[in-house]
């Protein structure tokens, strides 16, 4: 059975940072895709990034070079660290599977996950 364990949400204000974690049971983190996405009240779900069994990562335009997606295989965790924070990341924010055959982008991570976890609120304060 997979089970993906989110957590390390929380407040912060504007400018401040965040480390998520997911830790995945029945499922090894470094498989084909695995990523982020989130969705805020009233939004729809949007990917955040995503990391490929080769470590090669993918970024939302709007997190590009403020978040950082990464992974231990010992620890079978993903992680999503989160820098610079501005108010529009507030959202719950969950890890998830994609399986292969769907290919391995930001858009997909969000709309067509197989596996996901129950999420982690964060909320960035101006």
């Amino acid at each position: 059975q997979v089970q993906l364990v989110e957590s390390g949400g929380g407040s912060v204000q504007a400018g401040g940072s965040l480390r998520l974690s997911c830790a995945a049971s029945g499922y090894t983190v470094s498989s084909y895709c695995m990523g982020w996405f989130r969705q805020a009240p009233g939004k729809e779900r949007e990917g955040v990034a995503t990391i490929r069994s080769d470590g090669v990562t993918s970024y939302a335009d709007s997190v590009k070079g403020r978040f950082t997606i990464s992974r231990d295989r010992a620890k079978n965790t993903l992680y999503l660290q989160m820098n610079s924070l501005k108010p529009e990341d507030t959202a719950m924010y969950y890890c998830a599977a994609l399986l292969w055959p769907r290919v391995c982008t930001v858009v997909a991570v969000a709309r067509d996950h197989s596996y996901w976890g129950q999420g982690t609120q964060v909320t960035v304060s101006s």
